[in-house]
């Protein structure tokens, strides 16, 4: 089975991809640039980009950072990117994961292409479905056969170093030796530790580019260090026996709010009340949500950092009472002072639902009632979080999404190049300069 996934990095071609993987794809690079916009505003992201550049500088082969222009070694690049995009938690994700795959893929790309300057579009979008379809099945494998919940970086290096592997290039067996390197040198750091104590730690995804690109340039040097259990593992072959017939970037989920997904169906159930019955925030005395248990434990009712307020289900279901809109500048800086939000979050209980936690990761659902101070109560109902495959937010509103990010960061005009950029890659004999000269020779 190792040999297989291994075959796949190496001979997948754009021509194989179905036309909704490729656009996909560029769904995919589009939301998580628009992500990086909001995150390079954030202080984890200056501090990732200035520790890249002093530390990671560069040798021989040259990468400049995602959105700052300077020149960092590809794993610093990788680093400081996958660091920025997971500053703001509003990149996309999948459900058996519980974490994501893109904020390590697109910036391990990002670096690599820096250094290969002759790589098409066509090729960049065959290598982000690659990274999407190697990762993901790395983290559903992970889950399945270790004993503790794992940060994204634990698995998404797999990813890393899969990209890195077929651009070098690697062979086969040097290949095989990259993704165990990554695979052991992944960080497996604990998720519930960051969820109960959020810090710019965040889900470990920018140490796990690091390590997988890392993992590529060892392995071609002949360091050793297969196999990679979570693919040539008797428990998971079934994940990895239908490579390029299921397409697992399709099951990925897009964030409408830059908070941890656990939150997002109490989030879509608030805002849907707030539609429905018109009441404003000052008319609510009392909220009250059944939820999944990983959900109750996003329990940071006064944030101090934007980290604790992404990784809570309280403060941003109360900025979602208060503005009927949950926006990243509502997560940071005085905006978590708010008198109106912190009210708000004090008096919403989160509780468990044994139904719903037996639902969990595939499902991830919550139900919220609403009392008012004139003794109206309001029930959401059972609420799936807005984004799923199967619930999508759909192309105009990612792109939406993207741009209301642009905006937000004053890169309008700009972003309307990117967007363009991201949109021709499919098109034959175009190249990728344009794309990597946009994102990675500007300072935002």
């Amino acid at each position: 089975m190792g040999a297989s996934a291994i075959a796949f990095i190496h001979e997948l071609s754009f021509e194989a991809l179905p036309p909704q993987v490729v656009r996909q794809a560029k769904l995919c690079a589009l939301d998580l640039l628009g992500v990086a916009l909001a995150g390079r505003n954030t202080e984890l992201s200056r501090i990732a980009h200035d520790h890249a550049a002093e530390f990671f500088a560069a040798g021989t082969l040259r990468s400049r950072m995602l959105f700052d222009g300077r020149i960092a070694s590809p794993l610093g690049a990788g680093l400081a990117g996958a660091m920025t995009i997971d500053s703001c938690d509003g990149h996309d994700g999948h459900a058996q994961t519980k974490g994501h795959v893109g904020v390590a893929v697109l910036p391990a790309l990002l670096a690599l292409a820096d250094i290969r300057r002759d790589m098409t579009g066509r090729e960049f979008l065959a290598c982000v479905a690659l990274g999407y379809e190697l990762g993901t099945r790395a983290g559903i494998a992970l889950h399945a056969s270790a004993c503790d919940y794992h940060t994204s970086g634990a698995w998404n290096a797999l990813a890393a170093a899969a990209l890195a592997a077929r651009v070098l290039p690697l062979d086969m067996r040097q290949t095989r030796e990259a993704l165990g390197i990554a695979e052991y040198h992944g960080p497996r750091s604990q998720m519930m530790r960051c969820i109960d104590h959020p810090t710019m730690v965040k889900d470990g995804s920018g140490w796990g580019c690091m390590a997988g690109l890392s993992a590529g340039f060892l392995a071609q040097r002949g360091f050793t260090g297969g196999p990679a259990l979570t693919i040539e593992q008797e428990e998971t072959r079934n994940l990895w026996s239908d490579l390029g017939e299921r397409w697992r970037i399709m099951e990925q989920y897009f964030k409408p709010q830059p908070v941890c997904r656990w939150a997002h169906p109490a989030i879509d159930a608030a805002l849907a009340l707030r539609s429905k019955h018109g009441f404003t925030s000052e008319q609510v005395r009392a909220v009250n949500v059944r939820t999944f248990h990983h959900a109750t434990r996003l329990a940071h009712a006064a944030p101090a950092s934007t980290e604790e307020a992404q990784y809570s289900l309280l403060f941003p279901v109360a900025v979602a009472l208060k503005h009927g809109a949950v926006r990243f500048d509502a997560l940071q800086g005085d905006a978590l002072h708010d008198e109106e939000v912190l009210r708000l979050s004090h008096i919403i209980r989160a509780d468990e639902c044994a139904h719903h936690t037996s639902r969990f990761p595939n499902e991830r659902i919550a139900e919220m009632s609403i009392e008012l101070f004139d003794g109206r109560l309001f029930e959401s109902g059972p609420t799936q979080a807005l984004g799923d495959p199967d619930l999508p937010l759909g192309e105009e509103a990612i792109r939406a999404k993207f741009r209301a990010f642009a905006d937000a960061a004053r890169v309008t005009s700009f972003a309307r190049d990117l967007e363009d950029s991201i949109d021709v890659l499919d098109v034959k004999d175009a190249a990728l300069t344009p794309l990597l000269d946009l994102v990675l020779a500007r300072h935002v």
